[in-house]
């Protein structure tokens, strides 16, 4: 299972691995060693096939420095859970003060291992140094947080000869581990772990929306038990500010639990501290709650989680229930596709796969006498706000016939169409968000409830000019393609909302903008296609136009890409994946659904949007 959704894909990159090292400890001894003669290659490990396990091997007591760090490299890509095989490569001293698990780094190749020239005369001294390198593609760190990473990497390695077994072991390494992409697919894999938006309420209704945290786990080595104390451990930095969790502070695995399973039923009984021993029963049912997405998230089959405190049972919750506690965008019900006709009216038709009638949405949007080029629905379908065709004028009305719209709420004095008005879009709090292009003032304005004056959202950090936005079904996160030059790319932003006393109106900031697609160069359209994943169009650098799924947090699912578009001018996608991706294209409105081909719609529309 993914860090999207059930039923979803998996982060999977590429290629093999080789450790790296030389942290600060190690910079004096680097300054004082040798910088030239002949140089030692070490093989990076070959790719390996995902469902290969792989195990360490215990370093030769005839090993040679160049066959101990080959060990060693290939003993960080096993599925050895605490690297206890790894260090049987170091010094007693470097294995106490090793961790591992402090962060990864991904190459694109694997590391390219070099042992160093000594100095001359010195052939056959007790001492020695590799140094590797390769090309940074990531990082997860100790949160279990990935974040795309470019640029060159180059460490030092150092090894020592003890005088009286003569055996070569590792003295002096950085934290943490490298890895290639291959080695980095087959060991990790990216889930959700889940908590809920600490200043929003989900879906129209009085349930708290959960947000979607992805973290990459190692997959075979007991990802279940690792998931739940990831969870019981806190959001990541990044989501933070914008999530609680019901979990009390403190709150972990009781003392000398160490493995966690399922029973025949498919029930998880998960035995905390005593930190947890006092919580209601509303408060253990949110916990049960943020346990079951979180857990099948990596496993469906799990239905039931009951939480235990001391010697006795807190709660339990069904996965069913669990649905009723909190709203995510992955299980929300949709009703209809919405696009724009060729009478540049609103339309809609049954969301299920196969509908091909469409019909005028009830209300003054449907009936044609404002001309349209982009609309947007509330996420309760009751709500629709509409870009006039000249990209001017954004109005607001009601999806009811006989619904009239009144003045336009925004007005955009741009030249040009382009450098007006966006697509709006709906979040999970009945908000309607909208920038507006004018090259004088371009702005990113929030309408609360829709109506009133809007207000100017704050966006730190940006730079560029924002061409498109899309509001998770959270209300905590935001996507934004931002063009600069001749350049665009897919930007992801969580939402703070702050009151101060006194003020009537909040003051509204998109914080922290991170790529969601390093590898595009011009991104132009996006949609939520799920909890914590995205589906976008958009072309490399000297590439052809691609559709493909990126995660919020930049990593590339696994599993089947869209089938190949042609002209492919705007997306849309439900969270809830069971419904088809829908496409504006050189064909018209096309559509697909999961492990088929793109079929066509209507010839006469433009614009698709799912509730959003």
């Amino acid at each position: 299972m993914a860090a999207d959704r059930e039923g979803g894909t998996r982060h999977r990159p590429g290629r093999a691995v080789a450790y790296a090292a030389c942290g600060a400890v190690l910079l004096a001894g680097c300054a004082s060693m040798p910088d030239s003669g002949d140089l030692s290659g070490v093989d990076s490990t070959a790719r390996q096939d995902t469902q290969v396990r792989v195990f360490a091997v215990p370093p030769a007591e005839d090993a040679t420095p160049t066959q101990l760090v080959q060990g060693f490299l290939e003993a960080l890509t096993s599925d050895d859970p605490n690297y206890e095989i790894a260090s049987q490569y170091l010094t007693k001293a470097a294995a106490k003060e090793w961790r591992p698990k402090t962060g990864t780094t991904v190459l694109a190749d694997g590391a390219d291992a070099f042992e160093m020239p000594r100095a001359r005369g010195r052939e056959n001294t007790s001492e020695t140094s590799f140094t590797l390198s390769g090309t940074k593609v990531a990082t997860v760190d100790e949160q279990q947080s990935y974040a795309a990473a470019d640029g060159l990497y180059e460490e030092l390695l150092h090894l020592v000869q003890d005088p009286k077994t003569k055996q070569w072991r590792i003295d002096k390494l950085p934290e943490g581990v490298v890895m290639g992409q291959g080695d980095f697919e087959r060991n990790f894999t990216s889930v959700n772990k889940y908590y809920f938006a600490s200043n929003t309420l989900g879906g129209g209704t009085r349930r708290t929306a959960a947000v979607a945290d992805p973290v990459f786990v190692r997959e075979r080595v007991d990802p279940m038990t690792q998931m739940v104390r990831s969870l019981l451990k806190g959001p990541t930095s990044w989501l933070s500010p914008v999530v609680r969790t019901s979990f009390p502070t403190g709150t972990a695995l009781k003392k000398g639990v160490t493995t966690l399973t399922p029973d025949e039923q498919n029930k998880l009984t998960v035995p905390l501290n005593d930190r947890a021993a006092r919580v209601g029963l509303s408060k253990c049912t949110e916990m049960a709650a943020q346990l079951l997405f979180t857990l099948r998230s990596l496993s469906p089959s799990v239905e039931e989680v009951e939480l235990e405190s001391g010697d006795r049972t807190l709660c339990s919750l069904t996965a069913e229930r669990a649905e009723a506690t909190a709203a995510r965008g992955s299980t929300e019900q949709v009703g209809h596709l919405y696009f724009v006709d060729h009478e540049h009216r609103l339309v809609r038709m049954a969301a299920e796969d196969g509908a091909r009638t469409a019909e005028a949405v009830p209300g003054a949007l449907g009936e044609g006498q404002t001309q349209l080029r982009a609309a947007a629905v509330s996420r309760d379908e009751e709500m629709a706000a509409g870009v006039t065709l000249d990209g001017k004028q954004l109005y607001v009305g009601s999806l009811v016939s006989g619904g009239s719209l009144g003045e336009p709420l925004l007005r955009s004095a741009g030249g040009t169409a382009e450098d007006r008005l966006t697509a709006p879009s709906w979040d999970s709090q009945h908000d309607l968000w909208v920038a507006d292009r004018d090259p004088d003032d371009p702005r990113l304005l929030l309408l609360e409830n829709g109506a009133g004056e809007p207000l100017e959202v704050r966006t730190p950090g940006l730079d560029g000019r924002v061409e498109s936005v899309r509001v998770a079904a959270d209300g905590v996160r935001i996507a934004l393609v931002v063009s600069r030059g001749d350049t665009s790319s897919l930007l992801v932003g969580r939402i703070e909302r702050e009151t101060k006393a006194g003020d009537d109106r909040p003051t509204v900031s998109v914080m922290e903008l991170r790529s969601a697609t390093p590898a595009l160069e011009e991104v132009t359209t996006v949609s939520w296609a799920g909890d914590s994943r995205l589906v976008a169009v958009g072309r490399e650098q000297d590439g052809v136009q691609t559709v493909r799924y990126v995660q919020v947090d930049g990593a590339v699912p696994e599993g089947p890409t869209p089938a190949a578009l042609t002209g492919a001018k705007e997306i849309a996608a439900a969270e809830n994946d069971r419904l088809p991706l829908v496409a504006y294209s050189e064909d018209g409105i096309v559509r697909l659904q999961a492990g088929a081909q793109w079929q066509k719609v209507v010839t006469d529309g433009t614009a698709p949007v799912y509730p959003g």
